[in-house]
């Protein structure tokens, strides 16, 4: 693949791509040409990721009404959502196309494969962003669709286009846009946001590093040999790891600062203190393997799998809390 450089010295757009050419070491999805062209245009939303944004939305929809939304409000927002995310995730696999083709993480995805031209995976993208916009302006408010943009924005220009490739801090103000679905999902319910919005904001802002560093370190060869600079190509796994540390301490304090600007009960703080403590008890296991202090393997992606864990309940536990008579 003949590839230009950036001033930088980094990989830019390829010119060719030989795995476009060819798909012959591709294993075809199942189903006639329709569903093999369905599930190609699915995977360029990244439905798995998808699903962990929306698991946030309905606990802050029902945290903000303070008790059970509309159904059908609730189901258009979850419509809106995952398509504005499915679009964002469309235009970073578009730009993303030739490291993806480097990381055998990613050289599956249907944009390197040939399965969907270039060209067309950019339609796709643009229109079911204009699609999700209209819907949010039109269905629910012009608050939830402003923010919808700026959720996009975020992911596509300041997370994919400029940090990613550029700084080892990518993932940290990258994850803003991870982040945007609380705010998107409260907007939608009361037109505004609020300070207990904001601390569920930093809940997920600060769970962003922690939970995806573990996930680069398994993968550091593939980003390295893409020239994409995530802290754990460019640093040691003991700095990675006390990092995490303090991203998760930070974490845990804005989800016990939910208990007083939301007006959480007992259960919900109990809860969140559990959570934090054995998802930070996780991180400092890792942090003394790093060290050597402890025996046995980094364990990285048990710490990913801890955070998927972590935010899932922790979110649980905000749902229930609305609905218990104390």
């Amino acid at each position: 693949m003949r590839t230009s450089q950036t001033t930088n010295g980094q990989t830019a757009r390829p010119e060719t791509s030989s795995a476009q050419a060819s798909t012959a070491d591709v294993p075809q999805r199942p189903g006639g040409w329709f569903l093999r062209r369905a599930g190609a245009y699915v995977a360029l939303t990244k439905p798995r990721v998808i699903e962990l944004l929306l698991v946030t939305t309905v606990p802050t929809m029902i945290l903000a009404a303070d008790g059970m939304p509309g159904f059908w409000l609730i189901v258009a927002t979850l419509i809106g959502g995952a398509g504005a995310a499915g679009s964002a995730n469309a235009f970073n696999m578009w730009w993303d196309r030739d490291i993806d083709e480097i990381m055998n993480r990613t050289k599956r995805r249907p944009l390197v494969t040939g399965e969907i031209s270039p060209r067309a995976g950019l339609v796709f993208a643009s229109i079911l962003g204009l699609l999700s916009l209209t819907w949010f302006a039109l269905v629910i408010n012009w608050a939830a669709m402003w923010l919808t943009l700026g959720a996009i924005a975020i992911y596509v220009v300041g997370y994919t286009m400029i940090l990613k490739r550029r700084t080892p801090q990518n993932i940290v103000w990258g994850g803003i846009a991870g982040c945007m679905p609380v705010f998107i999902g409260w907007a939608s319910v009361t037109g505004e946001l609020s300070w207990a919005a904001l601390a569920l904001f930093g809940i997920i802002f600060f769970w962003t590093p922690p939970h995806y560093w573990p996930l680069s370190i398994k993968f550091k060869k593939d980003y390295a040999n893409a020239n994409v600079p995530m802290l754990p190509v460019v640093s040691d796994d003991k700095r990675v790891a006390a990092e995490m540390v303090g991203y998760t301490l930070a974490m845990i304090a804005c989800s016990l600062l939910l208990t007083p600007l939301a007006g959480m009960s007992w259960v919900y703080t109990a809860v969140a203190a559990v959570l934090g403590a054995w998802f930070l008890w996780s991180t400092v296991a890792m942090l003394r393997r790093a060290q050597g202090k402890a025996g046995g393997k980094l364990g990285a992606m048990k710490v990913f799998h801890a955070s998927i864990t972590y935010l899932s309940l922790l979110f649980v536990a905000v749902a229930v809390d609305v609905f218990l008579p104390f």
